[in-house]
Parts: structure tokens; sequence; C-alpha cells
């Protein structure tokens, strides 16, 4: 169980997380500028707050060295209305640059 404000460990994807990742690539595709080739999740983490931030990790082409997007996406809390949304973008990443618990740069 995380502590409340603490990130968890890097995890692989599972079908929840790849569902809610899958569900915001429209508005990360948005935000970045580009429709991406492929759109497979890697790893992920998350930190309760008032709601749960995510962050995840996304390959997004693997023509070059494993190009990756790195997104923060809030969650609300369900009293709240459980929404998503993106709250910040990193790209393009290496597949090889780390997931870390800071908030990402636009």
């Amino acid at each position: 169980m995380p502590i409340c404000g603490g990130w968890t460990d890097i995890r692989l994807f599972d079908p929840e997380m790849k569902k809610i990742c899958s569900e915001l690539r429209p508005e990360i595709e948005k935000t970045v500028g580009t429709d991406f080739k492929i759109f497979i999740p890697v790893v992920w983490s998350s930190q309760v707050v008032e709601g749960i931030n995510y962050m995840f990790k996304v390959l997004v082409d693997a023509d070059r060295d494993g190009e990756c997007v790195h997104a923060m996406i809030f969650q609300a809390l369900p009293c709240d209305g459980g929404g998503l949304s993106v709250t910040e973008i990193q790209y393009p990443k290496s597949v090889d640059d780390p997931l870390t618990p800071v908030h990402l740069q636009k």
C-alpha cells in the first residue's frame, strides 16, 4: 500500500493501467502535436494525493532507438467524478530514460 504523497515503485503495465493510458492517447498526441505510429505502454508509477497521479512511459516509435513519451495523468477521486486528465508531458524521451517521480516538463 503506497504512502499518501509517496510514489510507488516502477511497475509493468497491467490491463487497468493500459486502459487508462490508451483512453488518453488522443489527448497526449494532441499535446505533443503528432499522431504516434505505435503506442505501447511500458512502465508506470502512482502517487496518492487528493486523487491519484500516474506517471506513464509509453513507447511511441521503435525506429528511432525506442522513442518514448513520459506522461503524468491525474485521476480525480470518485466523489469528484473520477475523471482523468493529462497534466504534464515530456517528449521525446529515450526508452533508456528513467521514469522518475518528479514533475515532468511540458
